[in-house]
C-alpha cells in the first residue's frame, strides 16, 4: 500500500517537475535538454554491465571524480553510467566521460521511469553519492539483483529527524540498499537507526578532491596583482548577499582596505545579486567581464563589489582570496562545503549553521583551519581583520592546507570495498 501511494504521488508531481524544468531552463538552458531522459527514454544505445554512479549536483560530482579516477586505474576498461539531477552536476560531470561511458539525467522516481532506466542500461552495480535515496529506484534495483551502495553517506541531525517522521517509507528505502559507506561514526549511527546496512565508515570523499591547479594558480596570480586583500563570500545563499551589502554600507571603512567578492551558489541568481549591488549604489564588477590575466585597473573603484558570475571557477576565487566567508552558514541553510576552501589554502570564517558538514566543520575548528562566529557582522569583522594580518592569515592558511591533507584517504577505502563487491 505504501509503495502504491508513493508511486501515485510521484506521478501527480510530474506536472510540477516539468514546470520547474521549464522555468529553470530560461536561465540555465541545460535544464531544457534531454528532458525525456527524466522519464527513462533514451536516444543512445547502451551496453550492459557498466558501473552506475549517481551524483545529483556539483558537490557530489566533484566528490565522485576522485573515486572514478581511482576506479579506472584499478580496473582498466571499466565503463560508467553517470546520472545527475542538476545542471551544474551534469555540466561538471562531462569532465569524467571517456569512451564507452554514458551521461543521462536521473530518472524521475516513478516505477515506469525507473524500470526503463534499469532495462536500458542494466548496470552491474550502483553507487549513490552522499544522500540520494529514492524509494522506487532502490526497490526495483533490489528486485533485479542490482546491488546499490550509498557511498560517502551523510545524514544530518535535521534530515535524520525528518526521516524518522516519514520512516514508514524511509526505513524500507534505506533497508533496500546493499551497503552504506558512511562519512563518520555519527552519520553511521543515524543511518543504522533507519535500518540502513552500514558496513564501513570511510571518511569524506571531498577531502580527496583536489582543486584545479590551473585555476588555483590563476587565483594566486590575481592576488599578487591586487593592491588590497580579498574576502570572498563563497557559495552564498539567499539572504546572505543582501545582508553583506547592507553591512558594507553601514561600515564603509571595511571597503577601504579590503575587496569584497560574492560568489553565489546558484547561477540563476547572478542577475539577482547584481541588481542588489546596484540598487544600493555600490560599484559592480563582474568576473565574466575580465580577461584571463590580472587587471587591477578593473577594480579601481574603492566602492566596487566583485560578483563571481562564472561557473566552475571556485578554485580561482579561493586562490585569490585571503579569507572565505562560508556561504549557507549565516542563514539556517546548513552551510556549504568548506573542504574545498581549506584544500585551496584559504582560511574559513563560518556562521552558526553548518549541519550539512557538521563533522568537517568541527574538525576544521579544532585544527585551526576555520573560525566560527554567531553573526555575519562578526564574520565580516573577523575576515576583515584576518585579511589585513598577513602573518595570521599565513598561519591559518597553512593549518587549512594541513587539515585537508590529514583527512584524505576515503577514495582508497571505497576502491577496496568496490573490489570486494566486484569480485
Amino acid at each position: 500500500m505504501i509503495r502504491f501511494a508513493y508511486a501515485v504521488l510521484m506521478w501527480l508531481l510530474v506536472p510540477l517537475l516539468l514546470f520547474k524544468l521549464f522555468k529553470r531552463s530560461r536561465s540555465e538552458p541545460v535544464y531544457g535538454q534531454s528532458v525525456a531522459e527524466r522519464f527513462g527514454v533514451y536516444e543512445m544505445p547502451a551496453q550492459a554491465g557498466a558501473v552506475w554512479i549517481h551524483a545529483v549536483s556539483l558537490g557530489e560530482t566533484r566528490a565522485a571524480m576522485a573515486l572514478v579516477k581511482a576506479l579506472r586505474e584499478a580496473n582498466p576498461g571499466m565503463r560508467f553510467v553517470f546520472t545527475h539531477g542538476t545542471a551544474t552536476g551534469r555540466t561538471e560531470g562531462l569532465a569524467m566521460l571517456q569512451a564507452g561511458d554514458v551521461q543521462v539525467w536521473q530518472p524521475w522516481d516513478t516505477p515506469q521511469a525507473v524500470q526503463r532506466f534499469l532495462n536500458h542500461f542494466q548496470p552491474r552495480i550502483g553507487l549513490l553519492i552522499d544522500t540520494e535515496v529514492w524509494p522506487n529506484l532502490l526497490w526495483q534495483a533490489k528486485a533485479r539483483g542490482v546491488p546499490v551502495v550509498l557511498a560517502n553517506a551523510r545524514l544530518s541531525d535535521k534530515s535524520w529527524r525528518k526521516a524518522l517522521q516519514w520512516q514508514f517509507i524511509s526505513r524500507p528505502a534505506f533497508g533496500s540498499l546493499h551497503a552504506v559507506w558512511a562519512q563518520s561514526e555519527e552519520d553511521a549511527k543515524r543511518l543504522r537507526s533507519l535500518g540502513a546496512p552500514v558496513t564501513a565508515v570511510t571518511g569524506n570523499l571531498k577531502f580527496d578532491a583536489k582543486p584545479d591547479p590551473e585555476l588555483l594558480t590563476l587565483g594566486h596570480a590575481w592576488r599578487e596583482h591586487t593592491s588590497k586583500p580579498i574576502v570572498v563570500l563563497a557559495i552564498s545563499r539567499e539572504g546572505e548577499e543582501a545582508a553583506l551589502l547592507d553591512l558594507l554600507l553601514a561600515k564603509p571603512e571595511w571597503m577601504q582596505a579590503v575587496q569584497w567578492w560574492i560568489v553565489p551558489r546558484h547561477p540563476q541568481r547572478f542577475e539577482e545579486v547584481a541588481a542588489m549591488v546596484q540598487a544600493r549604489g555600490l560599484g559592480l564588477v563582474r568576473r565574466s567581464d575580465w580577461s584571463e590575466t590580472p587587471a587591477c585597473q578593473e577594480l579601481s573603484n574603492p566602492q566596487a563589489v566583485v560578483l563571481g558570475d562564472s561557473l566552475g571557477e571556485m578554485p580561482f576565487y579561493l586562490g585569490a582570496a585571503s579569507v572565505a566567508l562560508l556561504g549557507g552558514s549565516f542563514e539556517r541553510l546548513g552551510g556549504q562545503n568548506l573542504i574545498e576552501a581549506c584544500a585551496s589554502g584559504c582560511p574559513v570564517v563560518m556562521g552558526p549553521h553548518t549541519y550539512n558538514f557538521a563533522q568537517a566543520a568541527r574538525s576544521a575548528l579544532s585544527e585551526g583551519a576555520a573560525w566560527r562566529v554567531d553573526t555575519l557582522a562578526q564574520g565580516m569583522q573577523q575576515a576583515h581583520d584576518l585579511a589585513l594580518d598577513r602573518s595570521g592569515q599565513a598561519r591559518m592558511a597553512g593549518a587549512a592546507s594541513a587539515f585537508s591533507k590529514r583527512h584524505q584517504g576515503a577514495v582508497a577505502k571505497c576502491v577496496a570495498l568496490m573490489r570486494d563487491l566486484l569480485g
